[in-house]
């Protein structure tokens, strides 16, 4: 793995456990808790392919293994993230450019539901019935709910840095990741971000040099 990948994610994936063991995590909500270090793992993988999402999904778990108040055994969460990551990698997009919302907002939720389901049976492989007590369908309900909401607000930014830190010409062509943020959040509507800020442009223009033409007594067509 580069170093600057190493470095970026790194970061990122200590940032994302912090936030979600530190703020996340005391929220109280029904059911599961918003999974960051998940999204952040997706995020990574569809910059980085399959195999470096293996291993920052890896390492990342273990990580979420062995910070407090982990109260499972340490290897399990790894386990899950490290396939995830792996199965993200392989559904990046192929040219670098997210155009619909849809293709990640399924692999988001099939990645909510998968791992609350491979955590699960990991668990039970080894014993592990932490947790047990709580209801799968309301888990996988809310887990799937939770990330789909909190997606749209970091996984576009995670692959935007990603890409930066990799000096990646899509990146560069883009102003900085603007248009993954756009084809996630607009695909739907039909509105392109960028499209559309260059339309309100000309038309200003187009507004001032006709209002500039009527001053000097110039008809404009």
């Amino acid at each position: 793995m580069r170093l600057n990948r190493l470095l970026l994610s790194s970061a990122l994936v200590v940032v994302a456990l912090v936030v979600q063991v530190s703020v996340l995590a005391r929220l109280q909500l029904p059911g599961a808790v918003p999974d960051l270090l998940l999204l952040t793992v997706l995020g990574l993988a569809f910059v980085y392919g399959h195999v470096t999402g293996a291993l920052i999904g890896f390492g990342a778990g273990l990580l979420a293994d062995l910070a407090p108040p982990a109260d499972h055994a340490a290897g399990r969460y790894a386990l899950v993230l490290c396939v995830i990551g792996y199965l993200a990698g392989l559904a990046r997009p192929q040219d670098g450019r997210v155009r619909s919302a849809t293709g990640p907002m399924i692999v988001v939720v099939a990645a909510a539901v998968g791992s609350t389901l491979l955590y699960a049976g990991v668990g039970a492989l080894v014993g592990d019935t932490s947790g047990g007590q709580v209801g799968l369908g309301g888990l996988l309900f809310s887990a799937a709910v939770y990330d789909l909401l909190l997606a749209p607000f970091t996984v576009p930014f995670v692959m935007a840095l990603a890409r930066r830190a990799e000096n990646d010409p899509v990146a560069d062509a883009q102003g900085g990741g603007g248009d993954v943020s756009a084809g996630w959040l607009a695909s739907g509507t039909g509105l392109r971000i960028g499209s559309q800020r260059g339309g309100l442009r000309l038309r200003s223009a187009r507004s001032r040099a006709s209002r500039a033409g009527r001053i000097k007594g110039v008809k404009r067509l």
